[in-house]
């Protein structure tokens, strides 16, 4: 029997290698009909949205989850120092703490100074990521297509390595293939292409190049029917996956018969 294909991140383990964000839908049943349908097992959430946590509103962002199921990655998104994004950081602990998630100290952590492309900061991010693995967070950093940095924040001990695929919420899909493959091919940590996907076949494109997972948001939120793109990159996360795995076939210069002469003696009696 095959052995079950999970994603593990620090000490929890996964079935889905799809990740969502929260952001940009019409309503919180909309999003919450596009979780279920992505099937998705990470939530990530922007710290600086949760003042709703104090909220008197019966229905919230974080009311209208079932954190039962779903596991919470807080983001520090907006941070723009090193010392901002680490105080989300233990806003975020704090948050998922009354949740329920007590073991939770995930962080998605961001450090964006650019505010015109929303390049993460490169310098900021390894500063605060050091501080945050010596605090016992689980940090998920996003960077952008830098190999040596994603070599850095593999060696300070963060979780995973997570790169832009092109920038954030522009759709653009994968962008600079090469430095992400070599980002790949070199981490022994899960790789997350984070940002820039805008459809299905650029979600399963991301998984072909052997990534371990994809964090999307404004593909869905933003798609004609949020749902049924939810659906369509469930499907396409699971699909390219298994294409990574069975390993594509070489490219050849020339054709190639696919009802070749030889090779062919199963056809041929043996009497």
């Amino acid at each position: 029997m095959m052995k079950k294909d999970q994603l593990i991140i620090g000490n929890r383990i996964f079935n889905s290698r799809l990740i969502l964000g929260t952001g940009k839908y019409k309503s919180l049943k909309e999003m919450e009909n596009c979780l279920l349908n992505s099937e998705t097992e990470i939530v990530t959430v922007a710290i600086r949205r949760l003042h709703l946590l104090s909220s008197h509103k019966k229905e919230s962002l974080i009311t209208s989850i079932n954190w039962k199921k779903l596991w919470l990655l807080p983001n520090t998104a907006g941070a723009k120092t090193t010392e901002e994004a680490i105080r989300l950081a233990f806003l975020g602990r704090e948050l998922s703490k009354r949740i329920g998630q007590g073991e939770n100290n995930f962080i998605k952590l961001e450090v964006i100074s650019d505010p015109k492309y929303l390049f993460p900061d490169p310098i900021g991010t390894l500063k605060a990521a050091e501080f945050l693995v010596k605090k016992g967070f689980t940090v998920l950093p996003y960077t952008n297509t830098d190999p040596i940095l994603a070599k850095h924040l593999e060696d300070i001990g963060c979780a995973t390595i997570m790169p832009l695929g092109s920038p954030i919420g522009s759709g653009q899909g994968i962008q600079n293939i090469n430095n992400i493959q070599i980002i790949i091919e070199n981490s022994k940590i899960p790789v997350i292409i984070d940002a820039g996907i805008g459809s299905s076949s650029e979600a399963a494109f991301a998984m072909e190049l052997g990534a371990d997972a994809v964090l999307l948001n404004t593909a869905i939120a933003q798609a004609n029917i949020p749902v049924m793109m939810s659906r369509a990159m469930n499907l396409a996360i699971q699909s390219g996956r298994q294409a990574f795995l069975a390993g594509r076939i070489n490219p050849s210069k020339f054709a190639q018969s696919s009802s070749p002469i030889k090779g062919s003696d199963f056809l041929s009696s043996k009497r």
